[in-house]
């Protein structure tokens, strides 16, 4: 399965009428955030692949302005075609304005959403905002990651992870990194595509929530 992930920076052949056709080669889209709602509505609107998101520290406005004909995963697992995606939006809290989370608060969510994946048999891929701290992180407050992200690769071991936050003209900044529980650790910002199969589940307690 070819899978299209997007965030922080808008890439203008992604929502050009003209180029639709370029969007059919992807089975699947997920956004990691920080991008405007008619942005997204517009790739989904040209796309066949349903768009999967969550939200970025500077989405506050997806609660009033949602991104139409897209699908939220925040704190979710759903399924798609054998797929199983879970996703954890957010960042560390650095003012009042952002959408974000202490590494307590992220710690007790991560540890609902891998009890999900757990029921639900496994977890092929996760899609976060931020990235796990010490992995594609910065060192200033408003770009380290979350250690929480780390505990959940370890316990829910998705094969890949994307996430944004990081830009990549702040230099320095990995595109693919490897993470100890396996996981691929993959930086989407502007857009990164790649190919994922849904690993086989031998026992499945609880099924998530199915798309397509």
């Amino acid at each position: 399965m070819r899978v299209l992930a997007l965030s922080d920076t808008e890439v203008p052949w992604l929502s050009q009428w003209y180029d639709r056709r370029r969007l059919d080669r992807y089975d699947l889209i997920v956004s990691c955030g920080d991008l405007s709602p008619r942005y997204l509505s517009r790739i989904a609107t040209l796309s066949r692949a349903p768009l999967l998101y969550v939200r970025g520290n500077h989405d506050a406005r997806y609660d009033t302005e949602p991104p139409e004909g897209c699908w939220p995963i925040e704190d979710e697992v759903v399924t798609y075609r054998g797929l199983q995606v879970a996703g954890l939006g957010g960042s560390l809290p650095y003012n009042d304005s952002v959408w974000g989370f202490s590494e307590r608060q992220m710690a007790r969510k991560a540890g609902r959403l891998a009890r999900r994946a757990e029921w639900a048999g496994g977890l092929d891929l996760l899609v976060t905002h931020a990235p796990v701290r010490g992995y594609g992180d910065l060192d200033d407050l408003p770009h380290q990651g979350f250690e929480a992200l780390g505990a959940f690769l370890d316990r829910a071991r998705p094969q890949v992870m994307v996430h944004g936050h990081v830009h990549i003209e702040y230099g320095r900044v990995a595109r693919e990194l490897a993470h100890p529980s396996g996981a691929r650790l993959l930086n989407a910002c502007g857009f990164q595509e790649f190919e994922l199969e849904p690993n086989e589940r031998q026992k499945v307690w609880r099924k998530p929530a199915r798309i397509g």
